[in-house]
């Protein structure tokens, strides 16, 4: 049985295979209570976006996650997109983004995990 760290590898790994950049899987389950791993991805035009995120929903099918729908700030945009599998977090940004935000500075105590 796959653990969730395994899980948060795979997708990272499928982010990496769907050609996204920067991609890097964070262990952050001792600094909050709502999730255990971000996988950070920056992706290049709204189409890969979508293209990723149709892979994590394939994904998900066999391996007992789920997406929990979140509420958008702001309607419309790109810059971005977070998916909620519970346990495990999936940043898709632009480059724009990942740098304004640089969720690992933010979460700098939490362990990189090797891919």
């Amino acid at each position: 049985m796959k653990t969730t760290e395994d899980k948060a590898k795979e997708l990272a790994q499928l982010m990496i295979d769907g050609k996204g950049s920067d991609v890097v899987c964070l262990d952050i389950s001792g600094l909050n209570s709502w999730t255990d791993y971000f996988v950070i991805v920056t992706v290049s035009s709204s189409t890969q976006n979508q293209g990723l995120y149709k892979q994590i929903k394939d994904y998900i099918k066999n391996n007992d996650l789920e997406i929990h729908l979140t509420k958008r700030k702001s309607p419309d945009g790109d810059d971005w997109n977070l998916v909620d599998l519970g346990p495990i977090v999936i940043h898709m940004m632009s480059q724009q983004a990942r740098e304004f935000y640089d969720l690992e500075k933010l979460w700098h105590a939490g362990k990189i995990i090797e891919l």
